[in-house]
């Protein structure tokens, strides 16, 4: 498409941002994960004095990682509105995200509005695909504890006992007590097709604007982390404490993101800020986990039907520009969701001098070796 002589100069500009935020995003890599690195190998002593005190100092250096992350797309214009439940008032308990999936913003997303939710990021555990592995934040992520699936039919069996084993050795032992978790297991674009196939053979609605779930990882997290009273029944939510260290897991928090238009922001237009600042719309909706069933089928039913309630929410959003409001309610409230600027120039400015100490100090050990 042609360039007209109005639109060239706002082109230029573009595209001289887009090289100097890529060059920024460049140097705060560079300096930023590998002082994390650095940081968690001089602390290893403590993890074995104290792997409480050193799991919640890496988290913090996590959350601090994440919330550099959340500042491109902050400075870039990408912000984010809140609907619906108040999650920092379960920020403390254990809970798991169930997030529908449209694009790699989803993630930088979720990076962003829950850095003000208390030590959410810090205690948090990602399950995302495995390609994000061999990026360079997937150094940070393996040692912080997330777990990477891979996709496929052939692998699922064999991902969800890996994932199982994962939660047992890394979950509690690392004070993890969120989970973010995709349950439609890809991007929308790339498995509707494939879901409305499924949909119309078994008899099930016809969505558009997410996908059906799948049910393995959600079954395996709930099996794994969901603490039983005397009887059986699960624990949580309002019920009382438990004799155990841990309440076990106690919300299911259903995360519904919405773009304007439908058009999702993938990690290139967080990163370079091509396309003009947008407002990301996040509805949250809190399920006690004593309202969650637990055996297959029944399950199974729950987590459709809460992907069929993200269809109309999402229907009604990009008919009328707004979630609607909830039961017993004649409007629907929003919550403008904001970062610290002075917050975030303190964790860049932190990220450059620890990166400017670790070269001082590699290269004086470096001199004296040599």
């Amino acid at each position: 498409m042609a360039v007209t002589l109005e639109e060239a100069p706002w082109l230029g500009w573009t595209l001289v941002k887009a090289l100097m935020r890529f060059a920024v995003m460049v140097a705060s890599n560079l300096v930023a994960i590998p002082s994390y690195i650095c940081y968690v190998i001089i602390l290893q002593p403590l993890r074995l004095l104290d792997s409480k005190s050193f799991w919640y100092i890496e988290g913090i250096m996590y959350k601090w990682l994440l919330g550099i992350v959340a500042s491109w797309g902050w400075y870039a214009g990408y912000t984010v509105m809140e609907w619906g439940d108040d999650i920092e008032a379960v920020s403390k308990d254990e809970a798991v995200m169930l997030v529908n999936h449209q694009a790699t913003g989803d993630v930088c997303t979720l990076m962003m509005c829950l850095q003000n939710k208390g030590l959410v990021v810090a205690q948090m555990m990602w399950l995302m695909d495995h390609i994000f592995k061999y990026t360079n934040f997937g150094i940070v992520s393996l040692i912080h504890g997330d777990f990477f699936i891979r996709q496929g039919k052939s692998h699922r069996d064999q991902q969800l006992l890996l994932l199982k084993k994962h939660l047992e050795n890394n979950y509690r032992s690392r004070d993890r007590k969120w989970i973010v978790l995709f349950p439609e297991g890809g991007f929308l674009r790339k498995r509707r097709e494939t879901s409305q196939a499924f949909a119309e053979k078994n008899n099930l609605p016809f969505l558009k604007h997410v996908t059906l779930p799948r049910i393995g990882a959600t079954k395996i997290i709930l099996s794994a982390l969901v603490a039983r009273q005397e009887n059986g029944s699960p624990a949580g939510g309002d019920a009382k404490e438990l004799d155990s260290k841990s309440k076990g897991l106690q919300w299911i928090i259903d995360t519904t993101i919405a773009y304007p238009k439908a058009e999702p922001i993938d990690i290139q237009t967080w990163i370079l800020a091509y396309r003009k600042p947008t407002v990301t719309h996040v509805h949250y909706r809190i399920f006690p986990i004593k309202d969650v069933p637990l055996e297959t089928d029944d399950l199974s039913d729950w987590l459709y039907q809460r992907f069929i309630e993200k269809e109309d929410l999402l229907s009604h959003f990009y008919e009328t520009g707004a979630f609607p409001p909830p039961k017993g309610h004649k409007e629907a409230v929003s919550r403008e969701m904001t970062l610290s600027n002075m917050w975030i120039f303190l964790i860049q400015s932190f990220a450059f001098l620890s990166g400017y100490m670790w070269y001082n100090v590699i290269q004086y050990f470096y001199h004296c070796l040599f």
